[in-house]
């Protein structure tokens, strides 16, 4: 099995890859198409700004063959956002594998903004979490979330808002939290998105 690991220089890909080492996983980070075309699954990670994301995809002409791909997809934190439709982070238009929104967090509630920490995740019945509890920790750092919807297979609550850990469309999967940071269950997760098949 290989495994691309997409390269738009949006960060947080080192730990990704040593995580995808110690699962004794061949990975590349690349950004060449052809490459991410030819490989058994994609993960998509990130950090920072979805505006300044979405015009490094461009740069890339990585749009198309990220919407495209039909293997096993895993979008996380900023690139589990950038799946989805619209952010109001500058207002901008995102990749729309699914139809929903990406908000900010209400600044006025009195919580600390960005959610940076361990948070609880309630998971559906999705095979992606084979023998993971009902409800586990996983660690956030994020300032947007990803609204419920249909396409919502994993749930947290922060900011008296109840929103969208992980997603589901099809083969892809998002997850807001980072399973490479997230110890012994962020492993086993990550174990099951290179088992699972669709």
């Amino acid at each position: 099995m290989m495994v691309a690991v997409i390269d738009y220089n949006a960060g947080n890909t080192r730990s990704v890859m040593n995580a995808l080492s110690r699962l004794g996983v061949k990975a590349e980070l690349t950004s060449d198409i052809d490459v991410i075309k030819s490989s058994d699954r994609m993960i998509f990670p990130g950090v920072g700004a979805a505006s300044w994301a979405m015009d490094e995809l461009k740069k890339r002409e990585l749009i198309e063959t990220i919407k495209e791909y039909q293997r096993p997809f895993l979008g996380i934190c900023l690139g589990m956002q950038l799946m989805n439709s619209f952010s109001e982070e500058g207002n901008v238009d995102l990749l729309n594998i699914t139809a929903n929104k990406v908000r900010l967090f209400d600044k006025n509630v009195g919580v600390k903004i960005p959610h940076v920490g361990w948070n609880e995740v309630t998971f559906s019945s999705d095979p992606i979490f084979k023998n993971l509890r009902e409800k586990e920790y996983f660690y956030f750092v994020h300032s947007y979330y990803v609204e419920y919807s249909e396409n919502t297979i994993a749930t947290c609550f922060y900011d008296n808002v109840t929103f969208s850990a992980g997603l589901r469309k099809d083969n892809f999967y998002g997850f807001q939290f980072h399973p490479e940071k997230s110890g012994e269950v962020g492993e086993k997760l990550l174990k099951n998105f290179l088992e699972v098949s669709l």
